[in-house]
């Protein structure tokens, strides 16, 4: 019985075509910039949502020190965390589109001559 032999053949990656998109654009600068202005205007909202959820009560004692106690809204905090992980994942994608819009093309590689 003989092994098989397998030939392997470089394909050479098909030109883009003229006009199609492309990984490097520079407008991805501006798309990174509108999402960090929203990553701000959510942790703002996310701060008031938190500072809505909990709510401080003091009670007066005679002869004794008010009774002071914490209240916490989990609606309002859990609105909160979901607009903060929200921002998080705005800002993640804000740094991707900002490397997408500053990475140099790569050189066009040369072909090797036969040997």
């Amino acid at each position: 019985m003989t092994a098989a032999t397998v030939e392997s053949q470089t394909v050479p990656e098909p030109e883009p075509e003229p006009g199609a998109p492309t990984l490097h654009q520079p407008k991805r600068a501006l798309i990174a910039i509108g999402e960090v202005v929203l990553v701000a205007l959510l942790v703002a909202l996310a701060v008031w949502c938190w500072d809505r959820g909990v709510v401080h009560h003091s009670y007066p004692v005679p002869d004794h020190p008010p009774l002071e106690s914490t209240r916490f809204k989990g609606n309002w905090i859990g609105g909160s965390v979901a607009l903060v992980t929200l921002a998080g994942v705005l800002l993640l994608d804000a740094v991707r589109q900002t490397v997408l819009a500053v990475r140099t093309r790569g050189r066009k590689q040369v072909e090797e001559p036969g040997v």
